[in-house]
Protein backbone atom coordinates (compact mmCIF):
# COMPACT_ATOMS: atom_id res chain seq x y z
CA UNK A 1 0.00 0.00 0.00
CA UNK A 2 1.44 3.23 -1.05
CA UNK A 3 1.59 6.49 1.61
CA UNK A 4 -0.85 8.22 -0.15
CA UNK A 5 -3.52 5.21 -0.01
CA UNK A 6 -2.59 4.86 3.61
CA UNK A 7 -2.87 8.38 4.17
CA UNK A 8 -6.30 8.79 2.69
CA UNK A 9 -7.74 5.48 4.23
CA UNK A 10 -7.11 7.51 7.76
CA UNK A 11 -8.25 10.39 6.87
CA UNK A 12 -11.65 8.49 5.37
CA UNK A 13 -11.53 6.59 8.65
CA UNK A 14 -12.02 9.53 10.40
CA UNK A 15 -15.03 10.74 9.42
CA UNK A 16 -18.47 9.85 11.17
CA UNK A 17 -20.00 6.61 10.05
CA UNK A 18 -22.28 7.89 7.48
CA UNK A 19 -19.51 10.13 5.55
CA UNK A 20 -16.59 7.30 6.19
CA UNK A 21 -19.23 5.37 3.81
CA UNK A 22 -19.69 7.64 1.44
CA UNK A 23 -15.73 8.10 1.56
CA UNK A 24 -15.58 4.35 1.07
CA UNK A 25 -17.94 3.89 -2.10
CA UNK A 26 -15.88 6.68 -3.70
CA UNK A 27 -12.99 5.33 -3.19
CA UNK A 28 -14.25 1.85 -4.70
CA UNK A 29 -15.08 4.10 -7.81
CA UNK A 30 -12.24 5.67 -8.29
CA UNK A 31 -9.98 2.48 -7.47
CA UNK A 32 -8.38 2.63 -11.05
CA UNK A 33 -6.88 5.81 -10.05
CA UNK A 34 -5.08 4.25 -7.13
CA UNK A 35 -3.52 1.26 -9.30
CA UNK A 36 -6.13 -0.85 -7.31
CA UNK A 37 -8.77 -3.39 -8.47
CA UNK A 38 -12.60 -3.09 -7.40
CA UNK A 39 -11.46 -6.38 -5.27
CA UNK A 40 -8.48 -4.47 -3.73
CA UNK A 41 -10.08 -1.12 -3.02
CA UNK A 42 -13.39 -3.02 -1.27
CA UNK A 43 -11.03 -4.99 0.82
CA UNK A 44 -9.44 -2.20 1.83
CA UNK A 45 -12.23 0.10 2.98
CA UNK A 46 -14.57 -3.10 4.37
CA UNK A 47 -14.10 -1.33 7.78
CA UNK A 48 -15.44 1.83 6.57
CA UNK A 49 -19.04 0.48 5.62
CA UNK A 50 -22.18 1.54 7.58
CA UNK A 51 -23.95 -0.74 8.88
CA UNK A 52 -26.40 -2.36 6.68
CA UNK A 53 -30.35 -0.76 7.15
CA UNK A 54 -32.79 -2.80 9.06
CA UNK A 55 -35.16 -4.97 7.07
CA UNK A 56 -38.58 -6.84 7.21
CA UNK A 57 -39.47 -3.55 9.71
CA UNK A 58 -42.82 -2.32 10.09
CA UNK A 59 -42.60 1.59 9.82
CA UNK A 60 -45.07 4.28 11.53
CA UNK A 61 -47.45 5.10 9.17
CA UNK A 62 -47.80 9.19 7.93
CA UNK A 63 -51.07 9.39 6.86
CA UNK A 64 -51.39 13.26 6.79
CA UNK A 65 -48.94 16.45 7.01
CA UNK A 66 -50.37 19.98 8.46
CA UNK A 67 -51.33 22.25 5.54
CA UNK A 68 -48.55 24.45 5.70
CA UNK A 69 -46.00 21.53 4.85
CA UNK A 70 -47.88 21.23 1.26
CA UNK A 71 -46.94 23.19 -2.17
CA UNK A 72 -46.24 22.24 -5.29
CA UNK A 73 -42.80 22.00 -7.33
CA UNK A 74 -39.86 20.40 -6.19
CA UNK A 75 -36.90 20.44 -3.91
CA UNK A 76 -33.49 19.32 -4.52
CA UNK A 77 -31.62 17.45 -1.30
CA UNK A 78 -27.91 16.41 -0.91
CA UNK A 79 -27.67 13.67 1.66
CA UNK A 80 -24.89 10.89 2.15
CA UNK A 81 -25.90 7.84 -0.36
CA UNK A 82 -25.75 4.83 0.93
CA UNK A 83 -27.85 3.09 3.64
CA UNK A 84 -28.52 6.16 5.08
CA UNK A 85 -30.32 7.62 1.97
CA UNK A 86 -31.68 4.84 1.38
CA UNK A 87 -33.29 4.88 4.50
CA UNK A 88 -34.09 8.65 4.46
CA UNK A 89 -35.37 7.66 0.88
CA UNK A 90 -38.12 4.96 2.71
CA UNK A 91 -38.33 7.01 6.12
CA UNK A 92 -39.39 10.62 4.86
CA UNK A 93 -38.38 11.66 1.20
CA UNK A 94 -41.22 9.52 -0.66
CA UNK A 95 -43.79 10.18 2.53
CA UNK A 96 -42.83 13.55 1.67
CA UNK A 97 -43.41 13.76 -1.91
CA UNK A 98 -46.80 11.35 -1.51
CA UNK A 99 -48.31 14.16 1.27
CA UNK A 100 -47.48 17.41 0.39
CA UNK A 101 -47.00 17.23 -3.70
CA UNK A 102 -43.69 18.84 -3.40
CA UNK A 103 -41.42 16.26 -5.66
CA UNK A 104 -38.10 15.49 -3.84
CA UNK A 105 -34.68 15.33 -6.42
CA UNK A 106 -31.83 13.69 -4.40
CA UNK A 107 -27.88 14.27 -4.62
CA UNK A 108 -25.43 12.64 -2.85
CA UNK A 109 -21.70 13.55 -1.39
CA UNK A 110 -22.39 16.80 0.68
CA UNK A 111 -19.48 19.00 -0.04
CA UNK A 112 -18.67 22.62 1.97
CA UNK A 113 -16.43 23.87 -0.37
CA UNK A 114 -18.69 23.02 -2.97
CA UNK A 115 -21.60 24.74 -0.99
CA UNK A 116 -19.48 28.07 -1.06
CA UNK A 117 -19.13 27.93 -4.31
CA UNK A 118 -22.43 27.88 -5.84
CA UNK A 119 -23.94 30.22 -3.20
CA UNK A 120 -21.00 32.76 -4.55
CA UNK A 121 -21.69 31.88 -8.08
CA UNK A 122 -25.31 31.35 -7.69
CA UNK A 123 -25.65 27.89 -9.83
CA UNK A 124 -26.98 26.42 -6.77
CA UNK A 125 -27.51 22.63 -6.92
CA UNK A 126 -29.16 21.42 -4.63
CA UNK A 127 -31.47 23.71 -2.12
CA UNK A 128 -31.04 21.75 1.11
CA UNK A 129 -27.88 19.57 2.38
CA UNK A 130 -27.08 17.42 5.48
CA UNK A 131 -24.13 18.60 6.98
CA UNK A 132 -22.15 19.03 10.39
CA UNK A 133 -23.10 21.67 12.76
CA UNK A 134 -19.33 22.92 12.91
CA UNK A 135 -19.25 22.78 8.86
CA UNK A 136 -22.25 25.62 8.97
CA UNK A 137 -21.02 27.64 11.11
CA UNK A 138 -17.34 27.72 10.07
CA UNK A 139 -19.21 28.44 6.57
CA UNK A 140 -20.69 31.25 8.18
CA UNK A 141 -18.01 33.23 9.51
CA UNK A 142 -16.51 33.70 6.09
CA UNK A 143 -19.73 35.36 4.95
CA UNK A 144 -23.62 34.72 3.66
CA UNK A 145 -24.16 31.10 2.74
CA UNK A 146 -27.22 30.04 4.71
CA UNK A 147 -30.69 30.85 5.24
CA UNK A 148 -32.54 31.16 8.54
CA UNK A 149 -34.56 28.33 9.15
CA UNK A 150 -37.95 29.36 9.52
CA UNK A 151 -39.28 27.60 12.64
CA UNK A 152 -42.90 28.80 12.19
CA UNK A 153 -42.98 25.23 9.94
CA UNK A 154 -41.90 22.79 12.92
CA UNK A 155 -43.28 21.30 15.25
CA UNK A 156 -40.71 22.99 17.68
CA UNK A 157 -42.65 22.22 20.81
CA UNK A 158 -41.71 18.40 20.38
CA UNK A 159 -38.00 19.67 19.62
CA UNK A 160 -35.46 20.72 22.01
CA UNK A 161 -33.70 23.99 21.99
CA UNK A 162 -30.96 22.36 21.57
CA UNK A 163 -31.57 20.65 18.18
CA UNK A 164 -32.30 24.53 16.93
CA UNK A 165 -29.99 26.53 15.46
CA UNK A 166 -30.68 29.91 13.64
CA UNK A 167 -28.81 28.32 10.22
CA UNK A 168 -29.16 24.93 10.82
CA UNK A 169 -31.33 22.25 12.39
CA UNK A 170 -30.43 18.69 14.08
CA UNK A 171 -32.14 15.83 12.60
CA UNK A 172 -29.71 12.86 13.11
CA UNK A 173 -28.59 11.97 16.40
CA UNK A 174 -26.36 9.58 17.31
CA UNK A 175 -23.56 8.67 20.23
CA UNK A 176 -20.49 8.25 21.01
CA UNK A 177 -20.22 6.11 24.22
CA UNK A 178 -18.07 2.77 25.69
CA UNK A 179 -18.90 -0.60 25.75
CA UNK A 180 -17.99 -3.59 27.89
CA UNK A 181 -17.84 -7.53 28.11
CA UNK A 182 -20.50 -8.28 29.97
CA UNK A 183 -18.41 -11.88 30.67
CA UNK A 184 -15.08 -9.48 31.64
CA UNK A 185 -15.73 -8.72 35.37
CA UNK A 186 -17.86 -11.77 37.19
CA UNK A 187 -20.78 -9.71 37.15
CA UNK A 188 -19.48 -6.34 37.99
CA UNK A 189 -21.49 -3.68 35.85
CA UNK A 190 -19.08 -0.56 34.69
CA UNK A 191 -21.17 2.51 35.42
CA UNK A 192 -19.85 5.30 34.05
CA UNK A 193 -16.34 7.01 32.28
CA UNK A 194 -14.38 6.37 35.85
CA UNK A 195 -15.07 2.50 35.79
CA UNK A 196 -13.51 2.86 32.19
CA UNK A 197 -10.33 4.12 34.09
CA UNK A 198 -10.64 2.00 36.49
CA UNK A 199 -8.21 -0.89 36.04
CA UNK A 200 -8.07 -2.59 39.30
CA UNK A 201 -11.86 -2.53 39.74
CA UNK A 202 -12.82 -3.50 35.87
CA UNK A 203 -9.07 -5.41 35.02
CA UNK A 204 -8.34 -6.05 31.31
CA UNK A 205 -7.43 -4.11 27.74
CA UNK A 206 -8.57 -1.44 26.76
CA UNK A 207 -9.33 0.44 23.16
CA UNK A 208 -9.98 4.45 22.63
CA UNK A 209 -10.17 6.52 20.15
CA UNK A 210 -7.39 7.99 18.40
CA UNK A 211 -5.23 6.18 15.95
CA UNK A 212 -5.25 7.47 12.29
CA UNK A 213 -6.33 11.11 11.69
CA UNK A 214 -9.60 10.51 14.56
CA UNK A 215 -9.32 12.83 17.67
CA UNK A 216 -8.58 10.93 20.82
CA UNK A 217 -11.16 10.72 23.73
CA UNK A 218 -10.37 13.91 25.81
CA UNK A 219 -13.76 14.43 27.37
CA UNK A 220 -13.98 10.64 28.38
CA UNK A 221 -10.40 11.24 30.27
CA UNK A 222 -11.60 14.45 31.32
CA UNK A 223 -14.88 12.74 33.36
CA UNK A 224 -12.40 10.10 34.65
CA UNK A 225 -10.35 12.02 36.53
CA UNK A 226 -13.30 14.33 38.12
CA UNK A 227 -14.42 16.81 35.59
CA UNK A 228 -18.16 17.52 35.71
CA UNK A 229 -20.07 17.05 32.72
CA UNK A 230 -21.38 20.65 32.36
CA UNK A 231 -18.03 21.94 32.73
CA UNK A 232 -15.84 19.44 30.29
CA UNK A 233 -15.95 22.35 27.49
CA UNK A 234 -13.87 24.05 26.81
CA UNK A 235 -11.45 21.11 27.31
CA UNK A 236 -8.51 21.42 29.05
CA UNK A 237 -6.58 19.45 26.83
CA UNK A 238 -3.41 18.95 28.80
CA UNK A 239 -5.39 17.94 31.71
CA UNK A 240 -6.82 15.37 29.20
CA UNK A 241 -3.84 14.00 28.34
CA UNK A 242 -2.40 13.66 31.71
CA UNK A 243 -5.69 11.24 32.39
CA UNK A 244 -4.80 9.31 29.34
CA UNK A 245 -1.10 9.06 30.13
CA UNK A 246 -2.63 7.01 33.03
CA UNK A 247 -4.59 4.46 31.02
CA UNK A 248 -2.06 4.35 28.29
CA UNK A 249 -0.68 0.95 29.34
CA UNK A 250 -3.45 -0.57 29.41
CA UNK A 251 -4.54 0.38 25.89
CA UNK A 252 -4.35 -2.12 23.28
CA UNK A 253 -5.87 -0.31 20.23
CA UNK A 254 -6.22 3.39 19.37
CA UNK A 255 -8.56 2.94 17.17
CA UNK A 256 -9.00 4.68 13.71
CA UNK A 257 -12.00 3.77 12.11
CA UNK A 258 -15.67 2.69 13.72
CA UNK A 259 -15.91 -1.13 12.71
CA UNK A 260 -12.42 -1.65 15.12
CA UNK A 261 -13.19 -1.25 18.61
CA UNK A 262 -16.71 -3.42 18.26
CA UNK A 263 -15.03 -5.93 16.71
CA UNK A 264 -12.41 -6.27 19.18
CA UNK A 265 -14.91 -5.86 21.46
CA UNK A 266 -16.85 -9.05 19.84
CA UNK A 267 -13.69 -11.03 19.22
CA UNK A 268 -13.20 -10.49 23.28
CA UNK A 269 -9.58 -9.25 22.07
CA UNK A 270 -10.68 -6.18 25.19
CA UNK A 271 -12.67 -6.05 27.63
CA UNK A 272 -13.98 -2.20 27.07
CA UNK A 273 -13.72 0.39 24.33
CA UNK A 274 -15.17 3.54 23.30
CA UNK A 275 -17.06 3.25 20.21
CA UNK A 276 -19.88 4.95 18.04
CA UNK A 277 -23.39 2.88 19.52
CA UNK A 278 -24.63 1.84 15.85
CA UNK A 279 -21.36 -0.32 15.82
CA UNK A 280 -22.22 -1.70 18.81
CA UNK A 281 -25.82 -2.25 18.04
CA UNK A 282 -24.79 -3.98 15.18
CA UNK A 283 -22.38 -6.75 16.95
CA UNK A 284 -25.05 -6.98 19.61
CA UNK A 285 -27.52 -7.86 17.22
CA UNK A 286 -24.96 -10.78 15.98
CA UNK A 287 -24.97 -12.04 19.78
CA UNK A 288 -22.03 -10.98 21.26
CA UNK A 289 -21.89 -10.63 24.99
CA UNK A 290 -21.51 -6.43 24.90
CA UNK A 291 -22.98 -4.21 26.32
CA UNK A 292 -23.19 -0.07 26.24
CA UNK A 293 -22.71 2.32 28.97
CA UNK A 294 -24.28 5.67 28.36
CA UNK A 295 -23.71 7.41 31.32
CA UNK A 296 -22.05 11.08 30.80
CA UNK A 297 -21.24 10.07 27.20
CA UNK A 298 -21.66 11.85 24.24
CA UNK A 299 -24.47 12.96 22.03
CA UNK A 300 -23.56 13.94 18.42
CA UNK A 301 -26.00 15.02 15.45
CA UNK A 302 -25.84 15.98 11.92
CA UNK A 303 -28.20 19.10 10.72
CA UNK A 304 -29.62 19.90 7.40
CA UNK A 305 -28.56 23.31 6.41
CA UNK A 306 -30.43 25.20 3.56
CA UNK A 307 -28.68 27.00 1.11
CA UNK A 308 -28.31 31.18 0.73
CA UNK A 309 -30.48 32.15 -2.20
CA UNK A 310 -31.87 28.64 -2.67
CA UNK A 311 -34.11 28.70 -5.17
CA UNK A 312 -36.48 26.42 -3.88
CA UNK A 313 -36.43 27.38 -0.40
CA UNK A 314 -39.36 27.62 0.58
CA UNK A 315 -40.05 24.25 -0.24
CA UNK A 316 -36.97 23.57 1.26
CA UNK A 317 -38.01 24.43 5.13
CA UNK A 318 -40.91 22.10 4.31
CA UNK A 319 -39.12 19.11 3.77
CA UNK A 320 -37.06 19.64 7.10
CA UNK A 321 -39.72 20.80 8.99
CA UNK A 322 -41.31 17.28 7.62
CA UNK A 323 -38.21 15.10 8.77
CA UNK A 324 -38.31 16.54 11.74
CA UNK A 325 -41.68 15.48 12.39
CA UNK A 326 -42.30 12.04 14.94
CA UNK A 327 -42.96 9.63 12.53
CA UNK A 328 -40.66 10.79 9.69
CA UNK A 329 -37.89 10.70 12.99
CA UNK A 330 -38.90 7.20 14.32
CA UNK A 331 -39.45 5.77 10.81
CA UNK A 332 -35.58 6.56 10.25
CA UNK A 333 -34.75 5.60 13.70
CA UNK A 334 -36.78 1.64 13.05
CA UNK A 335 -34.51 1.43 10.18
CA UNK A 336 -30.88 2.56 11.12
CA UNK A 337 -29.59 2.80 15.08
CA UNK A 338 -29.80 6.77 14.85
CA UNK A 339 -31.93 8.83 17.36
CA UNK A 340 -34.82 11.33 17.03
CA UNK A 341 -34.65 15.21 17.54
CA UNK A 342 -38.49 14.85 18.31
CA UNK A 343 -39.84 13.66 21.23
CA UNK A 344 -42.98 12.27 19.97
CA UNK A 345 -41.09 9.63 18.02
CA UNK A 346 -40.61 7.81 21.00
CA UNK A 347 -44.01 6.72 21.43
CA UNK A 348 -43.77 5.46 17.83
CA UNK A 349 -41.10 3.05 18.51
CA UNK A 350 -41.09 -0.44 20.24
CA UNK A 351 -38.85 -0.72 23.82
CA UNK A 352 -36.69 -2.72 22.33
CA UNK A 353 -35.91 -0.49 19.52
CA UNK A 354 -35.30 2.40 21.92
CA UNK A 355 -32.82 0.69 23.81
CA UNK A 356 -31.24 0.70 20.57
CA UNK A 357 -31.27 4.63 20.63
CA UNK A 358 -29.29 7.71 21.91
CA UNK A 359 -31.90 9.79 22.35
CA UNK A 360 -34.81 7.53 24.14
CA UNK A 361 -35.96 9.37 27.12
CA UNK A 362 -34.45 7.12 29.31
CA UNK A 363 -30.94 7.80 27.62
CA UNK A 364 -30.67 11.36 26.18
CA UNK A 365 -30.42 12.80 29.60
CA UNK A 366 -27.34 10.93 30.64
CA UNK A 367 -25.36 11.84 27.28
CA UNK A 368 -23.99 15.52 26.86
CA UNK A 369 -23.58 17.22 23.50
CA UNK A 370 -21.07 16.87 21.71
CA UNK A 371 -19.49 20.40 21.04
CA UNK A 372 -18.19 20.33 17.42
CA UNK A 373 -17.53 23.77 17.30
CA UNK A 374 -15.07 23.89 19.77
CA UNK A 375 -13.14 20.77 18.09
CA UNK A 376 -13.36 22.34 14.92
CA UNK A 377 -11.57 25.61 16.92
CA UNK A 378 -8.88 23.27 18.20
CA UNK A 379 -8.43 20.26 16.15
CA UNK A 380 -4.98 21.33 14.91
CA UNK A 381 -3.09 22.36 18.07
CA UNK A 382 -4.75 18.58 19.48
CA UNK A 383 -3.68 16.92 16.72
CA UNK A 384 0.03 17.85 17.51
CA UNK A 385 0.33 17.24 21.24
CA UNK A 386 -1.71 13.80 20.61
CA UNK A 387 1.22 13.08 18.41
CA UNK A 388 3.40 14.03 20.98
CA UNK A 389 2.05 11.64 23.30
CA UNK A 390 1.54 8.50 21.21
CA UNK A 391 5.13 8.54 20.60
CA UNK A 392 6.48 9.56 24.32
Amino acid sequence: MTPTIRQLLARMAAEPPHVADMSRRRFIGNAASFGLTVAAATALTRHLAAPAMAQGVTLPEITAVPEKLKGSGVVRVCSYGGALQDAQRRAYFKPFEELTGIKVIEAEGPDIAKVKAMVETGNIEYDVTEQEGASVLALAAKGDYWEKIDYSFFDVDNIDAAFRHELHVDMLPYAQIFAYRKDAFRGKTPQNNKDLWDTAGFPGPRALMGGGALSPDLEVALMADGVAPGQVYPMDVDRALASLRRIKPQVVKWWGSGAQPAQLLADDEVAMATAWNGRIAAIQAAGAPVEIVWQDQLLRNDCFAILKGAPNKVNAQKLTAFITMAAPQARLSSLITYGFVNNKAAELLPPERLRLLPTAPDTKPKLINYNAAWWAANLDAVKGKWTAFLLG
